[in-house]
């Protein structure tokens, strides 16, 4: 008997009740449900063909094509353990997921061969090698090219004796340390409330630019497209001038963004046509509170900020509009904002956000039982996010905990001073962290791309950002870089900024005795 993850199950129902209507766009390839179908099931007998097992686990290292989800797909119903790996990791940190994980086969880019051919040197364990697309080449086994040309189009005829989750393992970005690893039985399930939020009705079509190698596009938008019954458009990157076009070919309702691409569109020239689109929602995590109202009304939408952590299912959630918040808890879990006690702190107050759901915990730390159990102290998970609560329930998120700058008695969050830099029409991207300062705490310090070609001055950003930031978060120090430090998932390095510090090129308010206004 073969258990059917409940991924393969909606899957086969959308085939049978309307095998000929659309699921897929991708440029300009439509995937229809039998489609889909078919070619999950070419993949998965590929992968038997080749000697998987549904005791092994298969990493997914590649960029947003039709191939990556029907190899996802085809995975999963061969009962394997799905591990999505960030295609732009590199070195020890992807070694080390490909030991943590255990992964025994890995479908990857062609132009990552050299990077497997590492790996598989490097981790015995990793037995098999899969391209995603074209011939097979250097140290692959299989292309997936060749299991949908020629693998078997039918039930894949192995036992599954357990019912697959929606994935094996997730990997935190490892921002203080090597990657953790997440497990969770039911991760997937715990990310419907996003969609539901969207009021997506059957058939109409949601757009994605995120990496399928993320939870965000391929299990929050991908499966939930499935879920919602309706059509998923794929892309295979943002571009914040072409974004808009992309919406509009397909008609896409809704869309889902980090909160740093809102500035990017917003920096797009004004358009006759900015508000002649199909999009109603955006789905939202980190928006600016100063770019919300700004892009809800150029472009004729509604934001849905939320709030969650990859570590751990839970979130908050804005459907009510109010600029800044992301909103209150959703689904049955509870949420607090305590202190270093982990007492509850006072309204308007900041503290640690941390939450939990009734009953087990939906997640864990693979290979990390004792990290695991200091995060899920008390029956709550710790997140490490700094936030606070208003008088009406609603939730704020002010920035990591390890993040945070203290001056002179305030705690500054350098994502609100990064918030505001980056609507500055000449910032292409910025960071704020804390350097020390004379008196034992620390002093604001900004690092700041310039777009292309423009000329910026830290007086002309400074001007900016008064009124904007409270006088006390308004930077001292200012170096005007040509790119910022990031992790392989595109996170800035912070920590990495602050252990760089300051330089005789860094720019000094107090030495260039700029005033700064308390109004």
């Amino acid at each position: 008997m073969r258990q059917q993850s409940e991924i393969e199950q909606l899957i086969r129902q959308r085939a049978h009740l309307q095998p000929d209507e659309p699921w897929l766009h991708f440029k300009d390839e439509t995937f229809v449900w039998r489609e889909v179908i078919s070619h999950s099931q070419r993949a998965a007998n590929g992968f038997l063909e080749l000697g998987l097992r549904p005791s092994d686990r298969v990493g997914l290292m590649a960029g947003n094509r039709p191939e990556f989800l029907w190899a996802y797909f085809g995975a999963l119903m061969i009962g394997s353990e799905v591990v999505p790996i960030n295609k732009w990791q590199r070195g020890a940190a992807l070694e080390h997921m490909f030991r943590d994980s255990g992964i025994h086969a890995v479908v990857y880019d062609p132009e990552l061969d050299p990077v497997i051919a590492e790996m598989r040197r490097k981790v015995p364990g990793l037995r098999w090698a899969i391209t995603l697309i074209g011939p097979k080449v250097g140290t692959a086994d299989a292309t997936m090219t060749e299991f949908l040309n020629s693998a078997r189009d039918r039930d894949p005829p192995i036992e599954v004796t357990q019912r697959p989750g929606a994935v094996g393992i997730l990997y935190t970005s490892g921002t203080t340390g090597p990657p953790k690893g997440i497990v969770s039985k039911n991760y997937e399930p715990c990310l419907r409330p996003l969609i539901e939020a969207l009021d997506i009705r059957p058939r109409e079509v949601m757009y994605t630019c995120m990496p399928l190698f993320h939870a965000s596009g391929l299990l929050v938008f991908g499966v939930g497209s499935i879920r919602q019954n309706a059509q998923l458009a794929l892309g295979d990157g943002f571009s914040a001038s072409g974004f808009w076009d992309e919406i509009r070919r397909y008609k896409a309702v809704s869309a889902n963004v980090f909160g740093v691409m809102i500035p990017f569109l917003l920096k797009q020239p004004l358009r006759s046509n900015d508000r002649d689109n199909p999009m109603r929602s955006v789905l939202s995590v980190g928006c600016p509170k100063s770019a919300w109202q700004e892009f809800e009304q150029r472009f004729d939408l509604k934001v849905v900020e939320f709030y969650g952590a990859s570590d751990a299912p839970g979130f908050l959630i804005n459907r009510d509009g109010r600029a800044g918040s992301v909103g209150k808890p959703a689904a049955g879990a509870e949420f607090r904002v305590v202190d270093e006690y982990d007492n509850d702190v006072p309204v308007g107050k900041t503290g640690e956000i941390i939450y939990r759901h009734r009953g087990e915990h939906p997640s864990a730390y693979n290979n990390l039982p004792d990290v695991t159990a200091q995060v899920w102290r008390g029956g709550w998970y710790h997140s490490g996010d700094i936030g606070e609560i208003d008088k009406d329930g609603f939730f704020y998120f002010h920035g990591r905990m390890k993040e945070a700058i203290r001056r002179r008695g305030e705690n500054i969050s350098p994502w609100e001073i990064s918030s505001v830099l980056d609507l500055h029409p000449k910032v292409q991207e910025s960071a704020a962290f804390g350097v020390p300062a004379e008196d034992g705490e620390e002093e604001v310090m900004v690092a700041v791309v310039p777009q292309p070609n423009a000329i910026l001055s830290p007086e002309e950003l400074l001007d900016f950002c008064q009124g904007r930031l409270a006088y006390y978060a308004l930077p001292r120090y200012v170096d005007i870089v040509s790119k910022l430090p990031k992790t392989s998932t595109q996170k800035i390095q912070h920590l990495a900024l602050k252990e760089k510090g300051r330089s005789e090129m860094t720019w000094d308010r107090e030495r260039a005795k700029y005033v700064v206004q308390r109004a």
